[in-house]
């Protein structure tokens, strides 16, 4: 048991109002720049839509992420020798047109365009070339139409709706979106690291950050074909890669990444989770039905007094064991399994976290009165039944459990289950002792619905970024070599960690 430390989060997406705040404080900060304009390390989609860049989801197309072979693991791109062969041609990469060509506009023009009967305008130009250019795309251009036929019909993950699916989803009465915010996911067993040729990529020893070195990185663009969530981006500008940093500047003052903090909706967790290095790849191994459980396992309760003799045997300070204790993001993924992971089923491990979103109640209307689904005597029917979701159930497990429905339904039984706890308490039209079966039912007790209430709807700044000390002091700069979790980089090439630097 190799116990390591992991900045991990949370976003929960039933409070996300995609106002895109967390977007525009990434941006103001990180990639507001000369080649990093169409960069966005932070991006909120629309669901069910195509998503940035074009159908990032589609690995058919992309070929990013791992891929079972027997029971060992590959890059689904090709091998790392096999990464000689097209390293200087990648013909699975993104075009920009995939992304968009960020534009300006002639602003000047306002104020110097000669006399005239016309009002002046200020016409898009490029921000690559200076030309001007018909606007065509954007970072989020099917904004709130993704639910629509225009833009949902092309979501790779729709592949697995029956058609009864796919027709209930787009009939006009049931038309529905709900919003997706990304960041990297600094994952354990991170396909963009792996896919570097010279090493340049490495996951931080104590704290799990994902990094790019940027006096190593040569602009092979590998990693950006490796990662299958597309949150590595080339810098036109300066031939290096770039990508989301967590904002560790500010983690190591103690302060909130931007995104987290500016977020309007409050929806972002951060927290430590302790894991178990010596079982990663095995956990990215198991079969599609198993990721999410399999994930879940190598998460260690950081109260159990083996694990934290563990964690400190190999480095942890007390002070990361402390902030793992009190972290929301433990709570949610391992204590109340609430908070699954994006597409497990690329094999990254990846260590952002989402709570489902409960959608809307279903009900039709007739005689001027409110049907609801499951019956009005039903207190579950309050909040409208599990199985008439107006986003079907196969469409979320393909987005959060690798296609396994019972996973989504648990989360669903807990998150409904809590709704009618605390509708039983705030209107009383729910029996208590009705209330506390359905949660029994469930797997909750009333003292932990509470405690998902008060953490979801009245958390303190406090309750949700548990930031832990980040001993830079004792830092361990090192290369993780995601195939073997052990120190080394590119084609083999070694890198000794290197303490007190």
């Amino acid at each position: 048991m190799r116990i390591q430390a992991q900045i991990s989060m949370v976003f929960h997406l039933d409070k996300c109002i995609g106002c895109h705040t967390c977007s525009i404080a990434c941006k103001n900060i990180w990639t507001d720049r000369q080649g990093a304009e169409y960069m966005w390390w932070n991006n909120v989609e629309t669901k069910p839509g195509t998503g940035y860049p074009t159908q990032w989801e589609d690995q058919t197309r992309y070929r990013g992420g791992w891929e079972k072979k027997g029971d060992r693991l590959k890059l689904r791109m090709n091998s790392r020798l096999g990464a000689l062969g097209n390293i200087y041609y990648n013909p699975h990469l993104p075009t920009l047109d995939d992304y968009y060509e960020p534009w300006s506009y002639e602003y000047d023009n306002l104020f110097s365009a000669p006399a005239g009967d016309d009002q002046p305008t200020a016409h898009p130009i490029s921000q690559i070339t200076g030309k001007p250019i018909e606007i065509q795309a954007g970072p989020n251009w099917d904004d709130d139409l993704s639910g629509s036929p225009v833009y949902a019909a092309n979501d790779p993950n729709l592949a697995d709706l029956s058609d009864e699916d796919r027709a209930m989803l787009f009939e006009i009465e049931r038309l529905v979106f709900f919003y997706l915010p990304r960041i990297c996911n600094h994952c354990l067993n991170a396909g963009c690291a792996a896919a570097c040729p010279s090493g340049a990529i490495y996951k931080r020893g104590e704290d799990g950050i994902v990094l790019v070195d940027q006096e190593k990185c040569r602009g092979w663009r590998m990693c950006i074909t490796g990662c299958p969530y597309k949150k590595v981006y080339y810098n036109w500008s300066t031939g290096k890669s770039e990508k989301c940093i967590l904002c560790y500047p500010r983690l190591e003052t103690g302060q909130a990444p931007a995104c987290f903090h500016s977020c309007v909706g409050r929806i972002r967790y951060l927290g430590v989770l302790l894991y178990d290095a010596d079982r990663v790849t095995e956990a990215a191994a198991v079969d599609d039905r198993a990721l999410v459980g399999a994930q879940r396992a190598i998460l260690m309760d950081p109260f159990d007094p083996q694990v934290i003799a563990a964690a400190r045997a190999n480095g942890v300070p007390d002070g990361m064991i402390e902030a793992a204790q009190k972290s929301p993001v433990y709570r949610f993924v391992k204590e109340w399994q609430l908070a699954l992971p994006l597409h497990p089923e690329f094999r990254t491990v990846p260590m952002l976290f989402y709570v489902p979103p409960m959608l809307p109640v279903q009900a039709t209307l007739s005689d001027g009165h409110v049907n609801l689904a499951a019956g009005e005597d039903d207190p579950v029917a309050l909040f409208g039944s599990i199985e008439q979701a107006r986003v079907p159930l196969a469409y979320m497990a393909r987005l959060f459990s690798a296609g396994n429905t019972d996973e989504i339904v648990r989360v669903y039984r807990k998150l409904l289950a809590v709704r009618v706890y605390r509708r039983a308490q705030s209107a009383g039209d729910v029996p208590p002792a009705e209330a506390v079966r359905i949660l029994a039912d469930a797997g909750l007790t009333p003292d932990s619905a509470e405690a998902i209430f008060k953490l979801t709807a009245t958390p303190t700044f406090e309750d949700r970024f548990v930031i832990p000390p980040m001993a830079r002091e004792v830092s361990i700069e090192s290369v993780i070599d995601p195939l073997t979790h052990k120190q080394g980089a590119g084609f083999g090439f070694r890198q000794d960690a290197r303490r007190g630097q």
